[in-house]
């Protein structure tokens, strides 16, 4: 016989004997309600009723993770190679399913699912990080496909984002994206940053910047690394929203209007701890000037404008100063 049940038997048999609880409860040194259980499960079942019941209930309404849902994550990594973060944000967005990185983690680890490889960089960059908002914007535009070509635009400070989608790359879009970048980002620009495609170099575009007091400053040839949170954000939209919808439907920017509100109020972001781009904004809310401080700051004389070929751009530059 199992130890605990001859000790459990003990319990039972000397209070059935004395008829008293108390004395049974002072030398066995158990409770009166842990006597009773035992002596109610003894009368009901004998020798059997002092055998140890599981503890599991019957319904647990706080399990997370059913069959279901396990089977989200597994497609999410092996047809879509996403990552616990990127499953956690397509798992709110799509499902209204919130679960914790450590539970995803777990279910991973169950599934026995092949780790993300990361690709090794083969250079270091420093990273930086503007301190205020709208002191840096960086903007790029992106192939969706052939005839459709989305424009994003990324601060640097909280990752805010606005997005447009255009058929061609013209300079008349490229304004029309930056009076929408204006209207809606809640902060002034100070500076927008880009590579050198020819849709930020006309002379329209660059007046316009000038006429908000905006200062221009494209990057050197050769370093992607500098607009590389606009790209990384590019990519997360290729792996998270158009890789969900149909390129062809006419619904297609009122999506896109409903992932950039997605992903300003609500995606966490691991690069801002694990917040939103608009909880990050109102934590700088404070340190965030106006348009008008924005406007008294602008030295129109320092601001040129600036050529796409970088080596003209140099030599003028030079030109200038010798002048």
């Amino acid at each position: 016989m199992d130890k605990e049940i001859q000790q459990r038997f003990n319990w039972v048999s000397l209070y059935l004997s004395s008829k008293d609880a108390g004395l049974t409860c002072r030398r066995c040194g158990i409770s009166r309600p842990t006597l009773r259980k035992w002596v109610r499960r003894y009368n009901q079942n004998g020798m059997d009723g002092l055998t140890s019941h599981s503890r599991r209930p019957l319904k647990s309404p706080k399990i997370k993770i059913t069959e279901a849902i396990t089977t989200l994550i597994k497609n999410f990594r092996t047809s879509r190679n996403l990552g616990a973060r990127r499953i956690q944000s397509e798992l709110i967005r799509n499902y209204s399913i919130k679960l914790s990185l450590a539970t995803i983690h777990k279910v991973l680890k169950k599934l026995e699912v092949k780790p993300l490889i990361k690709p090794k960089r083969q250079k270091r960059y420093k990273r930086y990080q503007r301190p205020i908002p709208g002191d840096r914007v960086q903007v790029d535009v992106m192939k969706v496909r052939n005839g459709l070509y989305q424009y994003t635009a990324v601060d640097d400070c909280t990752r805010y984002r606005v997005l447009a989608l255009f058929s061609r790359k013209t300079a008349q879009n490229t304004i029309a994206f930056f009076e929408q970048v204006i209207e809606e980002m809640p902060f002034p620009i100070q500076r927008i940053q880009s590579d050198r495609g020819r849709e930020f170099f006309a002379f329209e575009v660059q007046k316009f910047m000038m006429d908000y007091s905006i200062k221009f400053r494209p990057n050197k040839p050769g370093s992607p690394h500098l607009n590389g949170k606009v790209e990384r954000s590019q990519q997360t939209d290729l792996q998270e929203f158009y890789s969900n919808v149909d390129l062809n439907s006419p619904q297609l920017p009122i999506e896109l209007a409903c992932w950039q509100h997605y992903y300003n109020w609500e995606r966490p972001h691991g690069s801002i701890g694990s917040k939103s781009p608009m909880d990050k904004y109102f934590d700088l809310i404070h340190k965030t000037p106006l348009w008008e401080d924005v406007y008294k700051k602008y030295d129109p004389q320092n601001e040129n404008f600036q050529d796409q070929n970088y080596k003209m751009e140099l030599q003028l530059r030079r030109l200038k100063r010798s002048m």
